[in-house]
């Protein structure tokens, strides 16, 4: 409900939310085309077909970002996960014990994951069928520096989301249908224990250190709520949003 009552509503009144995206993810982005929520691509690149996910459906059983900023003329996609009060970004389903895993301390190695992630990674060995083999590490690779600082699997206990989403990023960005795509996330700044929630992975920040750890065409950028909402309010010079800014304020203190 938060990523609706924040982003949604500009779908009519796009020029301030290019101005702030511009200045906050990328100063290739000249204008918003379109805002959807539960994000997903269709063809060869909706999640089942590019990532071996179950067919589900937007926001449920796959991949699907929260809120997507379709910009440039249909020619940039940035993919953006929303987070308010989480805790992280979730464990890797691939290490749920009733899914047949049978060793899932070797996520917590890094260095034994990376080594043979064909062999290593439960991602890639499960049976057919709803849980079928998946394709992130198709499109994920890990950058000298990631290599340097990860000390797990980067998805294993709290950034299954993240993992997912940036190669689901990675794989569009490689198709060519855009000129860039972005993974991105949007955060409350109060959400101390979200921003250090990968520091078990050797992400102390994951505002800061996340972009860090790949190699490809995907960029990783994120801003906050309160980054978003305070650009608004310098920026609405004649007053159009004034009464969303007071129902912002009042729900959510920003």
């Amino acid at each position: 409900m938060l990523c609706a009552n924040l982003y949604f509503p500009f779908h009519e009144d796009k020029d301030l939310l290019a101005g702030f995206l511009n200045k906050f993810v990328s100063n290739k982005i000249k204008t918003v085309d379109r805002i959807e929520l539960e994000y997903a691509e269709g063809g060869k690149l909706n999640p089942a077909e590019l990532l071996g996910e179950p067919q589900g459906t937007r926001g449920a059983n796959q991949t699907s970002p929260d809120v997507a900023f379709i910009v440039n003329g249909h020619t940039g996609l940035i993919l953006t996960e929303n987070k308010f009060t989480e805790h992280s970004f979730y464990e890797c389903s691939g290490r749920k014990k009733e899914y047949g895993n049978p060793d899932i301390k070797r996520c917590l190695n890094f260095r034994l994951i990376y080594s043979d992630i064909k062999n290593n990674c439960y991602q890639l060995n499960w049976e057919d069928g709803p849980r079928k083999n998946r394709k992130y590490w198709n499109y994920i690779r890990i950058s000298d520096k990631g290599r340097q600082i990860l000390k797990r699997c980067p998805a294993a206990t709290s950034g299954y989301q993240l993992f997912r989403q940036q190669a689901l990023a990675e794989g569009i960005a490689k198709s060519g249908k855009y000129e860039f795509v972005i993974s991105c996330v949007t955060y409350d700044e109060r959400n101390k224990t979200l921003i250090g929630s990968l520091s078990g992975a050797g992400v102390d920040d994951f505002t800061k250190d996340w972009a860090c750890l790949f190699e490809g065409k995907a960029e990783f950028k994120s801003f906050s709520h309160q980054q978003f909402v305070n650009w608004i309010r310098e920026n609405d010079s004649d007053g159009k949003c004034k009464d969303w800014l007071s129902y912002i304020e009042d729900r959510y203190g920003y």
